[in-house]
């Protein structure tokens, strides 16, 4: 049994070496990585620096965290996230989202690499998360309450609609299509079959990955401000041509992630304080 991590000595470690309190928290998912280059003097900080951060398994997450800046605004980078399906427990799953906020992140942005479901969310197109589907069949929040996070945390609203609007007038400067849609979690570590993508569809799902609404959930039990977008890198499965792999994910992760890159170097520094 791993020791689940120490958020307060963690938070302790990176504020030590990176002499920064980030003003936003801003996780890169599968494949997105190369986003990290665009923060201006980072500090690195491994995961396995951190006391009771176990290493990341999987291809694409790098598992570090960055602190530095976009613009003027200080950031904390974290490239590469916990699964559930990795084996590891709950604690472990919400603990990088646990040490952002210690640290004094009170924005969170998240990314993830999906699956599309809806017609026009093809491969190498970016969705904006309006709202998010649990098909985890757990909680993140299961067990004794965290700190001061909220048994009960209002989910009405889980992505903040100020920010979305903020967003959305990036993109819309920036000339980059950024529609909105509805993100369904699973539990993986597999890619859903036919049948549970159609199903999946008649539950109101535009777009389906493996992570993001732990991290959510968690935030939002935090008081945190969420922000969340999907890099779409395959259609999900029955709905394209061929098989689905990994690879195919890190490749549009690679190829588009650039425009999702260059909307959030242009948004971060207009989020609020």
């Amino acid at each position: 049994m791993t020791t689940a991590p120490r958020v307060r000595e963690c938070a302790r470690i990176l504020l030590e070496r990176g002499g920064l309190r980030p003003r936003v928290h801003l996780v890169l998912g599968s494949g997105l990585g190369g986003l990290s280059a665009r923060v201006r003097d980072p500090v690195e900080v491994a995961f396995g620096d951190l006391p009771g951060f176990p290493a990341t398994s999987v291809e694409g997450h790098a598992g570090r965290f960055l602190i530095g800046r976009i613009a003027d605004t200080a950031v904390l980078v974290q490239s590469g996230r916990f699964h559930l399906y990795e084996g590891v427990g709950a604690d472990t799953v919400a603990a990088p989202v646990r040490v952002g906020r210690a640290l004094g992140a009170r924005t969170l942005v998240l990314t993830n690499a999906a699956g599309g479901i809806r017609s026009d969310l093809v491969p190498g197109s970016v969705m904006l998360v309006d709202d998010c589907l649990n098909l985890m069949f757990r909680s993140v929040l299961a067990g004794p309450v965290t700190g001061d996070e909220s048994r009960f945390p209002d989910m009405s609203r889980p992505c903040d609609p100020a920010l979305m609007a903020l967003a959305e007038a990036a993109a819309l400067e920036a000339g980059t299509l950024l529609p909105r849609g509805i993100y369904a979690a699973v539990g993986g570590p597999h890619f859903e079959s036919p049948a549970e993508i159609r199903a999946l569809r008649a539950a109101g799902a535009d777009a389906v990955g493996m992570s993001t609404v732990p991290e959510v959930t968690v935030a939002r039990a935090g008081g945190q401000r969420v922000l969340a977008f999907s890099l779409i890198t395959n259609r999900a499965s029955g709905l394209g041509l061929g098989s689905l792999d990994h690879e195919e994910v890190m490749r549009y992760g690679d190829e588009a992630g650039a425009t999702l890159g260059a909307l959030l170097e242009a948004l971060v520094p207009a989020l609020p304080r």
